[in-house]
């Protein structure tokens, strides 16, 4: 409504819109999605503003519904083989013929149903602990009314003030201060989430754009300390690249976020890195005329450090002494 707020919001290039604050563009859904916790691969679809409720009680109940189905496995398994154990001086056995001789059961319990119900058992106890962690760690970043990539933000804005001590100090906008206040911001009676997923409530002393003008300034600081690359060798883009060398093949990153097919000649900006392998942004020449922009990771064995060592064209420490 303000045109002068534009100056506080991030500009996606992809949408060809602003972001609203708490928004965040998706690779896989090709669009912005408000209040974006994260992409969800198994529900194929982004967790945000309109089903975050909906995805954490996914989380909750099919924990439960494991542990059910792991009690049915353990009474069945348990009550067939009670009959079926006979105690010996020296051992003990167990008969799984007695199926073929009772003929009650409506399912005969051999030895092939005996092997699938232990499977099904560490299948349901297994997901049972790890959709039990998602569940925890949705719920910790829903009290304090925050998303996982909201937590993120976070996180680097305490670097960035502890790297440049600054002195500022950067409060989350978005906590009410209170669990449950923050708690029926995403749960309510009518399973409609609170708000229009655009303008959000914030805490006394705190902007409307705090959260958006800190990604801003850390955009703006990961330009600074991005540097320059240029390929040396072609790369094809593939996950695991063969010809790369064996410590690339083995380390290569485990995300989802892409990689990105690189030519000799390539200028690249990488903005962090791991031992063998880079993430960053190929600087097209179609880039300034709102080109789709291409960033992913690439083994470090295909580039090289350009004679300027960031995007603003400093020289290096070496060359500013010769100099």
């Amino acid at each position: 409504e303000k045109s002068q707020d534009c100056m506080y919001l991030q500009y996606c290039k992809v949408c060809q819109s602003y972001k609203a604050p708490r928004s965040h563009h998706c690779r896989k859904c090709n669009r912005c999605v408000m209040k974006m916790d994260h992409h969800c691969p198994w529900i194929n679809n982004c967790c945000g503003y309109q089903n975050h409720a909906s995805f954490t009680l996914f989380l909750f109940l099919a924990p439960l519904g494991c542990i059910h189905a792991s009690f049915i496995f353990v009474m069945t398994m348990y009550t067939q083989l009670y009959n079926r154990i006979s105690f010996g001086w020296s051992s003990v056995k167990i008969d799984m013929s007695a199926a073929k001789r009772d003929p009650r059961p409506i399912i005969p319990f051999g030895l092939s149903a005996f092997a699938a119900s232990l499977f099904a058992l560490g299948l349901a106890l297994g997901t049972t602990i790890a959709v039990g962690m998602l569940f925890i760690i949705q719920m910790k970043v829903i009290l304090t009314n925050k998303t996982s990539i909201e937590s993120w933000i976070e996180e680097k804005a305490k670097d960035r003030i502890q790297y440049y001590q600054t002195g500022e100090t950067f409060i989350f906008p978005y906590d009410m201060g209170s669990k449950w206040k923050n708690f029926k911001q995403v749960f309510t009676w009518s399973g409609i989430p609170e708000g229009d997923g655009l303008d959000w409530p914030v805490r006394d002393g705190c902007h409307q754009y705090s959260l958006t003008i800190e990604q801003l300034k850390q955009k703006a600081d990961k330009r600074v300390r991005s540097v320059r690359y240029r390929a040396v060798e072609d790369y094809s883009g593939v996950c695991c690249p063969v010809t790369k060398g064996v410590k690339t093949f083995f380390t290569t990153p485990c995300t989802e976020e892409p990689r990105i097919a690189l030519s000799k000649g390539d200028l690249i900006l990488a903005t962090r890195g791991l031992k063998h392998w880079m993430y960053g942004e190929k600087i097209l020449d179609s880039a300034a005329d709102g080109g789709i922009r291409e960033r992913g990771w690439f083994p470090r064995k295909c580039v090289e450090k350009c004679q300027y060592d960031s995007e603003t064209d400093q020289p290096v420490d070496g060359e500013k002494k010769n100099r």
